[in-house]
């Protein structure tokens, strides 16, 4: 039979015979490999900025790169663990710093997410009724959230100031609070500085977050509440924030990991050297690595930061979900 009876017959064969099987499926691969097919840019870039840096960023971290190897780093000597024994060793200098840095970086952590779901959680509640005005107000709400960060600190950073601050004016020449202007920028005011701005910046994604999952909550329950005698607080306690548990779990999590990784909010705000109260490891990181021009000790610092964020989301993952599960039964 010649090729081109073959095809005759594969056409004209009925439906449900292997030739029409043989027929559909080239057709069936192509419409399988399209969803790959789309994905594969995102999948190139994926790699090309994040992965290959990341590898790139480990294999620094156990050589001893400084900037007498910064032409050619490949030449660098091995340190082997080296870079991270100084890293942990918290009676040397280095270590000490990092410590530091790091004990102030969570407790500024802790303090900016506790703010950020309170007052966005709290705005969300206060917006949840209908009344005249209150899509202006989610608006203005969401304006924090919507400027460019840059645009955002740079305006905090006059508001700072201390001779002709914003901050000082109200607070001093206005309400007298204090005997003399305070130094923001500098000292240990600077901590509560960045914890301003950083929770400014913050809750309004936590008010957006809580806003979408109030909209899953029927209104059947809170009227039945209403009608078994429930006051404010108690449908908070007993429907509100039940039925927001998953939405919060997701919420504090990606909140811990943007506060944690801040890097823009305390660079722009104090500049390559932030006073010693709002060290936060992400400038620490970049001062050691830019600033000292040790690549290989801030690798390592990076390195372990790495790690403590897997270990902590992991940890989260694995007790919000057993939380779950022990809910549902």
């Amino acid at each position: 039979m010649t090729t081109h009876t073959l095809e005759e017959s594969v056409a004209k064969s009925p439906p449900g015979t292997a030739a029409s099987s043989a027929r559909r499926r080239p057709g069936r691969i192509r419409r399988a490999g399209l969803p790959y097919l789309l994905l594969l840019p995102a999948l190139v870039l994926e790699l090309l900025v994040h992965l290959v840096p990341m590898v790139i960023g480990i294999v620094m971290s156990f050589k001893e790169l400084t900037q007498f190897y910064i032409r050619d780093w490949g030449t660098a000597p091995w340190s082997g663990l080296g870079n991270y024994r100084l890293s942990v060793d918290f009676h040397a200098p280095v270590g000490a710093a990092l410590l530091h840095s790091f004990l102030v970086t969570v407790g500024f952590t802790l303090l900016s997410v506790a703010l950020c779901w309170l007052i966005g959680t709290a705005a969300a509640l206060f917006l949840q009724d209908t009344f005249r005005g209150r899509g202006l107000l989610r608006a203005l709400f969401l304006v924090p959230y919507a400027l460019p960060v840059y645009a955002a600190v740079i305006t905090w950073v006059f508001m700072f100031q201390h001779d002709n601050g914003l901050v000082n004016h109200v607070l001093h020449d206005q309400l007298h609070i204090g005997a003399k202007p305070a130094f923001w920028l500098i000292g240990d005011n600077s901590f509560y500085a960045l914890l301003t701005v950083s929770v400014w910046k913050g809750w309004p994604f936590a008010f957006l977050m809580v806003t979408a999952g109030l909209q899953n909550i029927p209104g059947e329950l809170y009227e039945a509440a209403a009608l078994d005698g429930a006051g404010m607080w108690q449908r908070i306690r007993r429907i509100t924030l039940p039925s927001l548990r998953p939405v919060n779990q997701v919420l504090v999590l990606v909140l811990f990991l943007w506060t944690f990784n801040d890097f823009n909010t305390p660079y722009v705000l104090f500049g390559r050297s932030a006073p010693e109260v709002a060290d936060l490891v992400s400038v620490h990181i970049y001062q050691a690595s830019f600033v000292t021009w040790n690549f290989g000790t801030g690798s390592a610092m990076s390195v372990l930061l790495l790690l403590f964020l897997l270990v902590v989301t992991g940890g989260y993952l694995l007790a919000t979900t057993r939380e779950r599960r022990t809910s549902d039964v």
